[in-house]
């Protein structure tokens, strides 16, 4: 899922697209919670009216259902090749009956196959070029720096300054940036209510009637979409920071050491600067406890996890910014070393929307206590940076998913009739860290000594499979269950910079006496470059009339040089393997016709299977080499041609279409309804009126895509008897 997620994570760069700036994370804090318990109490004393003017007016919402419940299991980035080989070998036995008794089929997903767009699409029914959602980032036309493709965020205008204070006298401006509408928004309309839980891409949530907690991309406190803090008596190689985090050198007195935790910028004051949090670390025998000054103190255990921490970063008289992390004590000897988790948004006093109704957020944490809110919550670049090990990687993740596991089912409990819909992160990002298991001779294999996680894939798709035995337990036959994934994975062995290609190509110039472009197109000369990358799957032409300095015009001009560099793209060779590193590369004008096509990259590029953009053509760079090896523990990828990795679909009623695609689902979910889909959605209906079609059991593994997958994910038909 979260394959381009990963260039949101460079520090000092994601603040620059989601920061929150001038002090929007605790502005609205006290007036959230008081104003979600005036909802919360409003709607309950409101309910026997609302209830009777629903009746009079709407009558029975579900007179022409052919269901009256449906539940959505989402399983970002299960692989229907992999879901096939394990359950022949017998580790999924609730999916294979799902299966047999129901329907399994690979799903296809969105074109580009990557989370923020396929899940888009899931929610709205329509392609990227009507819910302009293309990439987790994307470039400013109008200064060609990064921005967050699915988010705005901006501060209060309106300020009253007193002193060294600056009070703001109106919320901040968070928008969601993607377009059309949720299908739950019109099951709302028609008086269906649904619980969704964590779908990508609905932060801020929109109001609508049903409830919401929002998954990616909600930041974390700070404003990026995560930064973790790594501190330790040894200076790693002398880094400052790490790609994703930062590195606080530590100063140790006998057994004590001072230090802080920096927080989010302080918009009350003037000049600010970041807020900080002053500890005490006192290492005792196999451990260490740790005290914040003023406040909350706890013991801090060798190898292993903290619950979740409350911290509070002080703004202002009586103003407090709530957070809370988890703290991971690696060593005490020769050097202490301790890791912290970036700093979530905190449930309980949530400083930015992250719930709809706000109150939700609340009732969740004082049901099951404080838990995960970060969009992209499992930390793959601690993993990358080796400051934390598969083991620490692993405990987090599924710690994560056991939270959601107990919202999903509470959601389940309640509502008897409507929409569930909840997915699951655990799957996509354990496929990316641990991918590389499954082949033997991937490059990231080459200093690794452990193999103890080579089950990991195995063991998180055996734990999803429990979810699902328990959900068809609970709901019983009446109820449609659909579980579902985006988009599926294949390897990621070979970085492809786009960029350094284009310059070698004569494509892209660079300013005189420089050879090399560093982060965000460095050194770029835009008065003589003709197309660019940035992202994970698009490369855009500088045009005239889009883009600031664009050079190429609109027309014949335009058209020439798309299709000249697709057929470059497709020919383009990997000169270590000789393979091709490109299945397809689309021009955006002929895939899309939505309002917001000029908003697409103008080639979406389809890798094979084992190759996908650099990490550093991801960021606009321009290196040495068009190739490199993946030396990562990210050694997992989807951000290639969609054919290649196509989604799951199991359902428990058979269907009507051997070949079903992401959007087809909110479409059909409305048909079970008994409600007509609106008319800009794109999909169909799956699911015959009279319940039944002539689509079941499970797919044939010849109908799976094979090519690019590792060795151990390659399913072979079973023989003919």
């Amino acid at each position: 899922m979260v394959a381009a997620a990963a260039v949101l994570a460079l520090p000092g760069t994601a603040e620059a697209y989601i920061g929150p700036g001038a002090g929007f994370a605790f502005a609205g804090s006290l007036a959230v919670l008081v104003g979600a318990f005036a909802l919360a109490l409003g709607t309950i004393l409101l309910w026997p009216f609302t209830w009777l003017v629903r009746t009079i007016r709407v009558g029975n919402p579900y007179k022409n259902a052919l269901t009256r419940r449906v539940i959505v299991i989402g399983l970002d980035g299960m692989d229907p090749g992999i879901t096939l080989r394990f359950m022949r070998e017998g580790r999924l036995p609730n999916l294979k009956k799902l299966a047999e008794t129901g329907v399994f089929r690979p799903l296809s997903t969105s074109n580009p196959s990557m989370s923020p767009v396929a899940w888009s699409t899931f929610s709205t029914g329509v392609d990227p070029s009507r819910h302009g959602i293309y990439d987790f980032i994307t470039r400013d036309p109008c200064t060609y720096a990064p921005m967050l493709s699915s988010t705005d965020i901006k501060n209060a205008e309106r300020v009253l300054n007193i002193g060294k204070y600056v009070i703001p006298l109106e919320k901040p401006k968070i928008k969601l940036l993607q377009k059309s509408q949720a299908f739950w928004k019109t099951l709302g309309d028609k008086h269906i209510p649904s619980i969704i839980q964590r779908v990508p891409i609905t932060f801020p949530p929109v109001p609508f009637r049903g409830i919401l907690l929002s998954g990616m991309c909600v930041p974390d406190l700070r404003g990026s979409q995560g930064t973790f803090s790594y501190f330790s008596t040894a200076n790693r190689d002398g880094q400052a920071a790490f790609t994703g985090g930062e590195q606080t050198v530590l100063r140790r007195k006998g057994n004590v050491i001072r230090s802080r935790i920096v927080g989010p910028d302080n918009g009350m004051v003037k000049g600010g600067g970041r807020m900080t949090l002053a500890f005490t670390l006192t290492v005792r025998g196999d451990g260490a406890h740790l005290a914040f000054d003023g406040g909350e103190s706890f013991d801090l255990p060798l190898g292993a996890y903290t619950p979740w921490v409350h911290l509070s970063f002080r703004a202002g008289p009586g103003v407090n910014v709530a957070g809370i992390a988890r703290f991971y004590l690696q060593s005490v000897d020769p050097e202490v070393s301790l890791y912290m988790t970036p700093i979530h948004i905190d449930p309980e006093a949530p400083a930015m929307p992250i719930s709809h109704p706000a109150v939700y957020s609340v009732y969740l944490a004082k049901r099951f206590g404080a838990f995960a809110t970060l969009g992209l919550a499992e930390d793959t670049w601690a993993l990358n940076e080796r400051v934390i090990d598969e083991a620490a990687f692993f405990e987090q993740a599924m710690a994560f998913c056991d939270e959601r596991e107990k919202m999903f089912f509470d959601a389940v409990e309640h509502t008897r009739e409507g929409l569930v819909t909840t997915v699951f992160d655990t799957t996509d990002r354990v496929q990316h860290m641990f991918y590389r298991y499954l082949d033997p001779t991937h490059p990231a294999n080459r200093d690794k000594e452990s193999t103890a996680f080579a089950d990991a894939i195995q063991r998180v798709y055996t734990h999803m499979d429990g979810i699902v035995g328990k959900t068809l337990a609970e709901v019983g036959p009446e109820a449609t269950v659909i579980v579902m994934s985006d988009h599926g994975f294949t390897n990621f062995r070979r970085g492809v910079n786009l960029n350094t290609w284009l310059y070698e190509q004569g494509y892209l110039c660079l300013k005189e006496g420089h050879t090399l472009s560093g982060e965000w197109f460095e050194h770029l000369d835009w008065s003589r470059t003709r197309a660019f990358s940035l992202g994970l799957t698009g490369m855009f032409i500088n045009r005239k009339g889009r883009e600031a300095s664009g050079i190429v015009a609109e027309g014949d001009e335009y058209r020439t040089l798309v299709k000249e560099l697709c057929c470059k793209l497709e020919a383009l060779v990997d000169p270590e393997s000789g393979d091709r590193a490109v299945r397809k590369a689309r021009a955006a004008f002929e895939c899309f016709d939505g309002p917001y096509r000029l908003d697409a990259p103008d080639i979406l590029v389809g890798y094979e299977g084992g190759f996908r953009n650099s990490w550093a053509c991801a960021t606009g760079s321009v290196t040495t080499t068009v190739f490199e090896d993946n030396t990562k523990s990210w050694s997992g990828d989807h951000c290639v041609d969609p054919d290649i990795v196509p989604g799951v679909f199991f359902c428990n009623r058979p269907i009507n279409v051997e070949d079903p695609h992401i959007a087809d689902i909110p479409f059909s979910i409305l048909s079970l309804f008994g409600h007509a889909p609106p008319r800009h959605m794109q999909g169909r209906m799956l699911f015959e009126s009279a319940g039944g079609g002539p689509v079941r059991g499970v797919v044939d593994a010849s109908r799976l895509p094979q090519s690019g997958s590792a060795p151990g994910a390659r399913i072979e038909p079973e023989p003919t008897p």
